[in-house]
């Protein structure tokens, strides 16, 4: 993204830079505020963002092993993917079948094309999509989208009517008798205050008349930070699901679209990174700061963190585990996510504090790390009520879990086995560490909450 590039740059020279660090960390934001700001971030997201930054890599010191101009680059890293929306993952799997997609948005912000975009995304995934074409108001609309459809032979409804909302029922009830299981509604856009007005009456006759599972609002990013009073206004004015914004990749104005969605507390799901078909993709705020800050750079760095946390996260896990003598299913899927990147439980068990001199027997942890993929793809296909009280999973539930989870009854028995065998191993330790030295008794104190 052409205003947000120069930002590998910055990290580039702060990394080999020789100035000392309170100067460095000055230069380096001085220049930060002057990227965002040509990007069109908005001046007090910018100045808020950097005084963070400032004041954090001043007043924290790095964890053993990293110096602190890792340190820095990390505070940076965490406090951009904080602007661009944080941690928090767009549903991407539809909730049920079929499902009911609107795509809204003013015109020129490209939404035929991410209709059939999105299209394309979900027949990749095996669904069966179609495109329903609503937009009567711009000339060639239809023609656009069945274009689209035939070069990625998806079906396209339109229908003999010239009523909009006609369109959209008839469209939905005939992809839905044809076995179409994702059904996206392409509507009308409009320009200038009054005809906004009119799209916006248009739209709730349409959603009210075949109840969207999703409405997607398709947002330019070319508009930059205007992009908040946009995004705010169809927010409040529709129950919007997500956002898709277009264009991002030759805006210099994208960080400031993005930036100012986010703001909105709406949610981005997919960004259009190329004007080809299939040139969309699901909208990651890590990837896409990991990328402006030079990800070849950086990643080995960034991985070193993300391993630190992982090990501090789970070492408090399993010090509550031990403490209560018990783990749950969720506490177990956890843990093996975290050997799966940091090695056996074993040996994570031995790296406690007041652990080390238990005697434990490895040979009953030792399991293979195609066993254990499956054992979370089983764990993901539990319903909550499962997780919770793994006792009430009988084999009628098993072969479910098991056909959801691409795995069989022998599998998911294995699983439980082994959740079985590990809480007893829990209770065994929380019996043995009461013969622990005082000293590692502290260490287990206070995780009973």
């Amino acid at each position: 993204m052409k205003g947000l590039e120069t930002l590998k740059d910055l990290v580039s020279k702060f990394l080999k830079g020789s100035d000392v660090y309170e100067k460095a960390v000055d230069n380096f934001i001085k220049d930060l505020q002057k990227t965002l700001i040509s990007a069109d971030v908005n001046v007090k997201i910018v100045y808020e963002l950097t005084r963070k930054i400032r004041e954090e890599a001043l007043s924290s010191n790095p964890p053993p092993g990293f110096t602190r101009r890792d340190w820095f680059i990390k505070i940076v890293y965490d406090n951009l993917v904080r602007i661009f929306g944080g941690d928090v993952s767009p549903q991407i799997t539809p909730s049920k079948q079929p499902y009911v997609i609107m795509m809204i948005g003013v015109q020129g912000s490209g939404k035929t094309t991410t209709c059939a975009k999105l299209a394309l995304y979900y027949k990749k995934l095996g669904y069966r999509p179609c495109m329903v074409a609503a937009d009567t108001y711009r000339p060639g609309a239809y023609e656009q989208l069945r274009q689209l459809g035939d070069k990625i032979n998806v079906p396209v409804y339109k229908g003999d009517s010239s009523d909009p909302v006609k369109i959209a029922v008839d469209g939905v009830r005939e992809a839905v008798k044809d076995g179409c299981n994702i059904i996206i509604i392409d509507t009308a856009g409009r320009h200038g205050y009054g005809e906004e007005k009119a799209l916006l009456d248009e739209m709730k006759a349409i959603a009210e008349a075949v109840s969207p599972d999703e409405i997607i609002f398709v947002l330019d990013a070319t508009i930059g930070q205007k992009a908040y009073e946009l995004a705010k206004r169809f927010h409040e004015a529709t129950p919007i699901g997500s956002i898709i914004v277009t264009k991002l990749d030759g805006s210099a104005r994208g960080g400031g679209a993005l930036s100012a969605v986010v703001a909105t507390g709406a949610k981005i799901k997919f960004i259009g990174v190329g004007e080809n078909v299939d040139e969309i993709e699901v909208f990651n705020p890590r990837r896409f700061v990991g990328r402006l800050l030079g990800l070849g750079d950086i990643e080995g760095l960034l991985e070193k963190f993300r391993a630190l946390e992982e090990s501090e996260k789970l070492e408090k896990r399993m010090r509550k585990a031990l403490a209560k003598g018990e783990i749950t299913l969720p506490d177990l899927y956890l843990q093996i996510k975290s050997i799966l990147r940091m090695g056996p439980l074993a040996k994570i068990l031995q790296m406690i504090p007041g652990l080390a001199n238990l005697p434990l027997r490895e040979d009953n942890m030792k399991i293979s790390e195609k066993t254990m993929r499956k054992w979370l793809h089983i764990i993901e296909s539990m319903t909550e009520e499962e997780l919770k009280n793994p006792g009430i999973i009988d084999r009628s539930r098993m072969r479910r879990i098991a056909i959801g989870s691409g795995t069989n009854i022998e599998d998911v028995k294995q699983l439980l086995l082994y959740y079985q065998n590990m809480n007893r191993l829990m209770r065994d330790l929380k019996r043995k560490r009461l013969s622990l030295p005082i000293k590692d008794l502290k260490d287990l104190e206070g995780l009973e909450e």
